[in-house]
C-alpha cells in the first residue's frame, strides 16, 4: 500500500482501552487485562509529549521517520507510554496502531534484526521464525477478543443473555453453570495478517477487529487493504509459489469494488456511502 504524505497511514499505535469514571465514593474494579490495555500516565520524571495528535508521537521526533517510523518502537519500546506500547520483551514489541482501521487495531513488531527489514514473504521462509510469529499472533488475537468483550459485551444480545442467566443462579451449585448460554464468541470478530505491499519498512503483523470502524479509515485503498486478499493471514504461510496473492498488482486488489465486510453490499467506488454504511453496520454488529 502506498505511503501517504506526512506518514498519514503509518501503523504506529494508539490507545486501545477507554477509561470509565466510577461512581463517587467507589473504587473501580480492576483486572489484569484492563491494566494491560488501559492508558496510564507516564512517571512524573519522564517528559512525554501529549498524544492528542499523530504529530506528537515520539517516533516522529527520532531518526526513525517516514517508512522507518516503526523502528523507534523496536529500538526503544520503554521510552513510550503504556498507552502506546502494550508490552515488549526481547523478541517482540506490541503496540496500538496510531492510525487504526478498526475499533481495535494492534501491531506485532518482531525484534529479530535479521528479519525486521525483510518483506514478510522473505522473513517467513524461516519456518522456525514463522512458527514463533504465528504463536504470538494467536496470543494477540485472544487479547483483542477480550478487549472487544470488555468494550462491547454490554451491547451484545448473546452476552446479555448469558449474564442474566449467571445473575439468576444467585449462588447455585457449579453444576448449574454447565447449562448457561455460551455468550458471544468475540474471537470470531478478530482478523490478522500481513499486507502483500507493506506501507512501512519494518516487518509488522496486524491484529484487528472486523468492524473497520474508525475515523482513520479514509479512502478506498485503506478499506481494500484490509478487506481483500491484500491482507494475508499468517496462518496461510508458507505460501505456495503459485499462490495468486504473491502478485497483488496483477490481482488489482486496491481497484476492486468496495464491498461491505458484514452484509456483502457492493458500493463500487463510492467510499463516502460505504463509510456511512459501516457506521450503521457497526451498531448492528455490537448488538449481535
Amino acid at each position: 500500500m502506498t505511503q501517504p504524505a506526512q506518514n498519514q497511514d503509518a501503523t504506529t499505535g494508539e490507545e486501545i482501552a477507554s477509561t470509565t469514571v466510577p461512581p463517587k465514593g467507589t473504587l473501580p474494579e480492576r483486572n489484569a487485562f484492563s491494566d494491560l490495555m488501559s492508558p496510564k500516565k507516564p512517571p512524573p520524571s519522564k517528559k512525554v509529549p501529549p498524544l492528542d495528535t499523530p504529530h506528537s508521537d515520539p517516533a516522529r521526533t527520532t531518526t526513525f521517520l517516514g517508512r522507518d517510523g516503526l523502528g523507534a518502537y523496536i529500538a526503544s519500546p520503554a521510552s513510550f507510554p503504556t498507552s502506546r506500547v502494550i508490552y515488549h520483551d526481547e523478541k517482540w514489541v506490541v503496540i496500538n496502531d496510531l492510525f487504526p482501521k478498526s475499533s481495535v487495531h494492534i501491531l506485532l513488531l518482531p525484534r529479530d534484526a535479521s528479519k525486521q527489514l525483510l518483506h514478510p514473504f522473505e522473513a517467513f521462509r524461516d519456518l522456525d521464525f514463522l512458527k514463533d510469529v504465528q504463536a504470538e499472533v494467536q496470543k494477540l488475537r485472544r487479547l483483542a477478543a477480550k478487549e472487544l468483550h470488555r468494550r462491547y459485551s454490554k451491547y451484545s444480545a448473546l452476552d446479555q443473555k448469558r449474564q442474566k442467566a449467571i445473575d439468576a443462579l444467585d449462588g447455585d451449585s457449579d453444576g448449574e453453570s454447565r447449562h448457561l448460554p455460551i455468550g458471544r464468541d468475540w474471537s470470531q470478530s478478530v482478523i490478522s495478517g500481513i499486507h502483500v505491499g507493506p506501507s512501512m519498512n519494518h516487518l509488522h503483523i496486524h491484529i484487528l477487529s472486523v468492524d473497520r470502524h474508525s475515523e482513520c479509515m479514509k479512502h478506498k485503498k485503506h478499506y481494500n487493504s484490509f478487506s481483500t486478499p491484500f491482507l494475508i493471514d499468517v496462518e496461510d504461510f508458507p505460501l505456495d509459489r503459485q499462490d495468486r496473492r504473491r502478485h497483488p498488482s496483477k490481482e488489482r486488489y486496491m481497484e476492486r469494488d468496495l464491498k461491505c465486510w458484514r452484509c456483502g453490499k457492493v458500493f463500487g467506488n463510492k467510499f463516502s456511502r460505504l463509510k456511512e454504511h459501516l457506521d450503521e453496520e457497526f451498531e448492528e454488529w455490537k448488538r449481535e
